[in-house]
């Protein structure tokens, strides 16, 4: 029998008109699906804006400062999953990104950095404004790219977008010398590009997948703990099959809050340092932990050595530097963790899956959760977890939360339920305070129609205040809810656990005054003056009786808006396992 080979065609490239390097590098943008771009001008940028000011398919918007910018970028990409975009000129402006791009790192955030750069014969001789960016930020990408060639621009910003977007997704930075972006050219666009075999996410085998379902159906003290893999796998729906077919309870990380609905019986919210108790005590007395689209990270383990010490521990994940890095394993397993799941799905389907008894392990949880929620006591003011909470009955649990860092974000993820993914959006890897309100900026550009709140600290919000005059020009209707406690609030719980209450600057009002909510002199900066002459509407509250009508004036204006509400410093964050503990170990009061 003769056999024909088969036919493949593959696009054509398509060749454009004469233009210049930085229209060329708008035209990419335009044709990678791109509506928004982050971007603050500067001499080696002109030209990308000059591009971008003639164009009517993308929308850019300019930050008051690069980090915000690339902040507000951050919190496009968490809220959609599409790749943000941020600009900058070179130097100082390049510079500023640095820390955003450090953030999309840690967090595995899809981000593509364009910078300006001085031209080519200035390189490497201390120019003005020259920094080596592409040298810089190596420690921190995915992938960086100098280009030279003006002829280069449309494949390297194709293959910037896909690597950004595919497996991990990570940030991607690209340098430009000015005259690369003055240069004329008739640009060939690639319609496809053909990533290297490294770069392309594995699927885990039939046998590997078996193996773990075979661990499964031994297990009695089962446990999921689903990270942020979850989520940017878009696999939230496969992992509640997973779940309510095996009837395993679920914990999530922080970056994973929301993959699993916090609302479901099997949910044991998120663990980890000040996770809950429950679940915290569920990994530990596993038998079983199944590991999906986590790495393990030293906030949710503590002393990687007593954390799970009775379990089997399988691992899923698209990175397989990430197996045995912190945690040796049992059955490490490379793979998209959609396909996993969904396979997995499948062959319990056909191979008539046993699932395991799981009756008498899900009623010990259940108590756990009885005795030990997540609580706060009483008082005469308002206190911060009782806001959040209010919040959180006001919208319903529909909002997009973004936090700065700190006590506020703790205490913004125990006490808002999430019961879908892509809702909580903070800096947990690189612990970035000043992210939350430019996050905010990015999420809501991304979903005009939603509400979108940054849940910030006094501290953290300080750092990227000038936010709010983007947010007033822009007419960009994000809130913030500043939980004001004058104090860096996580760092002097760790003074008050464990320094004998020593303040080691740690106080950002008048040290003075620093007394009660009732003492308003004492407060500092003014937050409504600070808004409103940013154009931004602004209110105050202290008393326990204005709380809600006062969340809910935040709620209905239609424009951004800025709610100081003015909270104890005395409070601290519970449950908490110290940094390189055990669960043994954890403070629960």
């Amino acid at each position: 029998m003769k056999t024909q080979n088969a036919v493949v065609s593959f696009p054509k490239p398509e060749l454009g008109p004469e233009m210049k390097g930085s229209e060329v590098v708008v035209e990419c943008l335009v044709r990678e699906g791109v509506d928004t771009v982050f971007a603050y001008p500067g001499g080696a940028s002109m030209e990308l804006h000059q591009a971008l000011a003639k164009s009517d398919k993308i929308r850019t918007v300019l930050p008051r400062h690069e980090q915000g910018g690339a902040f507000a970028a951050e919190g496009y990409a968490r809220a959609t999953g599409k790749v943000g975009v941020c600009m900058a000129t070179s130097g100082p402006g390049a510079t500023n990104l640095v820390t955003a791009i450090a953030d999309a790192f840690m967090d595995s955030t899809p981000m593509v950095a364009i910078t300006g750069q001085v031209f080519q014969k200035f390189i490497g001789k201390s120019a003005f404004q020259e920094t080596d960016f592409f040298g810089m930020t190596l420690p921190i990408v995915k992938h960086s790219y100098l280009i030279l060639d003006v002829n280069d621009i449309p494949h390297v910003l194709k293959e910037a977008f896909a690597i950004a977007g595919t497996g991990r997704p990570g940030p991607v930075v690209v340098d430009i010398p000015k005259d690369v972006q003055q240069a004329m050219v008739q640009p060939i666009f690639p319609p496809t590009i053909e990533l290297r075999a490294s770069k392309q996410p594995e699927h885990a085998t039939d046998d590997e997948l078996k193996r773990l379902l075979d661990l499964v159906t031994k297990s009695r003290k089962p446990v999921l703990y689903a990270g942020g893999g979850i989520v940017s796998a878009e696999a939230s729906d496969d992992l509640r099959a997973f779940a309510e077919r095996t009837q395993i309870p679920v914990a999530t990380t922080l970056m994973g809050v929301g993959a699993f609905p916090e609302d479901h019986e099997l949910s044991m919210k998120w663990f980890g340092m000040h996770g809950s108790a429950y679940g915290n005590w569920a990994v530990h007395q596993s038998d079983l932990l199944l590991t999906f689209g986590a790495r393990f990270d030293d906030r949710v383990t503590g002393n990687p050595t007593t954390f799970a010490p009775e379990a089997t521990i399988v691992h899923i994940d698209v990175d397989a530097c990430e197996h045995n890095k912190n945690k040796v394993v049992d059955l490490p397993i490379v793979s998209d963790i959609k396909h996993a799941l969904g396979r997995l799905n499948e062959l319990m389907d056909v191979n008539r899956f046993k699932a395991p008894d799981t009756t008498a392990w899900l009623a010990q949880i259940a108590e756990w959760k009885r005795d030990h929620p997540f609580r706060y006591g009483e008082s005469k003011h308002i206190l911060p977890q009782e806001a959040i909470h209010t919040l959180y009955e006001l919208t319903k649990g529909e909002a997009i939360i973004t936090t700065g860092v700190g006590q506020h974000q703790m205490w913004s993820a125990q006490f808002y339920n999430f019961t879908k993914p892509r809702s909580l959006i903070s800096s947990l890897g690189l612990g970035s305070m000043g992210f939350g309100y430019p996050a905010a900026l990015g999420a809501k550009v991304a979903f005009p129609d939603r509400q979108v709140v940054d849940v910030d600290g006094d501290g953290s919000f300080l750092m990227n205040v000038q936010e709010l005059a983007t947010a007033s020009i822009e007419k960009i209707g994000a809130k913030a809810m500043v939980l004001n406690n004058q104090h860096l609030g996580m760092v002097a719980q760790w003074e008050d656990r464990f320094y004998n209450s020593v303040r080691g600057h740690t106080i950002l009002g008048d040290a003075s005054n620093i007394g009660t909510p009732e003492n308003l002199e004492g407060l500092y900066p003014d937050f409504v003056k600070i808004a409103q002459g940013f154009g931004v509407e602004a209110r105050r509250v202290h008393l326990k009786s204005e709380l809600r009508d006062a969340i809910e004036e935040m709620l209905a204006c239609e424009g951004p808006f800025l709610l100081d509400v003015v909270v104890p410093y005395t409070e601290h964050v519970i449950p908490m396992i110290p940094a390189d503990k055990s669960v043994d170990e954890m403070i629960i009061e």
